[in-house]
């Protein structure tokens, strides 16, 4: 049914149109011909059936539809079920009180009784009767749009999850590549004849990086202490690198540990700053990383040694920012935000991530 709506909804909504109100008025047909033998007055019911049952397929369907018109033009199906509820209430009494009015037209010019057509009792009951068939209808309408919108809502979710792992792939390419690989593995080598402690300690390093870029596929967020740790051990490597050209410092609060956030994205953040500014520059540089919680947000920061070229980064195509952006864009909307400026003689990036709402998946499950 929802693939007839989506394909032709024109179509489907005539069907149903077509079918509801036949099927009430043959119903009508039906409870009146049952009881015109027993009526004392068989020929009443006879104008009933000819002249009643088609007006009331024919009027129902034209007062709905018009009924439908005011609905979308005035947006209801926007609107909150104690918004909604009110109004759909006083259209379809209106709607009803327009049908039995047209209707009674033809049953007047007939010859029927306007003391008996007219009468409150009769009024009432068929306001009532018909108030509920209009209800009904709408009922059934906003059923339909519901589960089309449901539809267009999942179908939207899957693009987005699949979206978000084909950056979350992108991202573990982007980031352990193969000068990385190539520097870290020299910088170790170099250390195994003159301090092989601290060789087996970088190599023990560089096999948890490969763990956990293997492990973070496997979610789409991971605890701000796995990847912190992460983090370290990066910049632990490109110290043995870099030796006294590099000094950082990573600061975070206890509290903020737990918090779910992207995968490699602070990591990204940091090999930018090494790239783009430490290694830049002729006695080389800091890099700092620092989380704290404000409220209901996690507060990112990191900030390295060098300037940013704001034209450069308006002309840039690297992956590394986009990507952040991106992500923090998919998986919280307008609540998340990446800046990144010139600061006080340092370049600093900063996140801010929302803390509520988000569960904490570790990517070792």
């Amino acid at each position: 049914m929802i693939s007839v709506l989506q394909d032709n909804r024109q179509k489907f909504y005539w069907i149903l149109q077509l079918a509801g109100w036949g099927g009430y008025g043959f119903l009508n047909f039906l409870i009146l011909f049952s009881v015109r033998s027993e009526s004392p007055k068989p020929e009443r019911l006879d104008t009933l059936m000819l002249i009643v049952v088609p007006s009331l397929i024919v009027t129902g369907i034209g007062v709905t539809h018009l009924f439908r018109f005011v609905i979308k033009r005035y947006e209801w199906l926007d609107l909150e079920l104690k918004a909604i509820a009110p109004r759909l209430l006083l259209g379809a009494i209106t709607s009803a009180a327009l049908i039995f009015t047209i209707i009674s037209i033809p049953l007047l010019i007939t010859g029927m009784p306007k003391d008996r057509l007219l009468s409150a009792p009769n009024i009432m009951i068929n306001l009532i009767n018909l108030s509920i068939i209009v209800l009904l209808w709408t009922i059934i309408y906003f059923a339909v749009h519901y589960f089309e919108n449901y539809q267009k809502v999942e179908i939207e979710r899957f693009i987005w999850e699949a979206a978000v792992k084909d950056f979350e792939l992108k991202t573990l390419k982007s980031q352990l590549n193969p000068h990385f690989m190539f520097n870290a593995m020299n910088g170790i080598r170099a250390l195994i004849e003159e301090d092989p402690a601290k060789a087996k300690r970088s190599i023990t390093q560089l096999s948890n990086i490969f763990r956990y870029s293997l492990n973070v596929e496997r979610s789409e967020t991971v605890p701000l202490e796995d990847e912190i740790r992460t983090v370290n051990d990066y910049l632990s490597l490109e110290h043995v690198r870099y030796e006294e050209r590099l000094s950082y410092k990573v600061d975070i609060e206890p509290s903020v540990n737990f918090v779910p956030i992207p995968p490699m994205m602070v990591q990204t953040l940091v090999e930018n700053g090494i790239k783009h500014g430490v290694s830049k520059l002729p006695k080389g540089g800091e890099v700092t990383v620092t989380a704290r919680r404000e409220r209901d947000d996690l507060i990112l920061i990191i900030t390295n040694s060098g300037t940013l070229d704001d034209q450069l980064m308006a002309d840039s195509k690297g992956f590394g920012l986009a990507n952040t952006r991106h992500r923090l864009s998919l998986l919280y909307g307008e609540k998340a935000s990446f800046s990144i400026k010139n600061s006080d003689g340092m370049v600093k990036a900063e996140i801010i991530i929302p803390t509520g709402g988000i569960e904490n998946e570790s990517y070792y499950s």
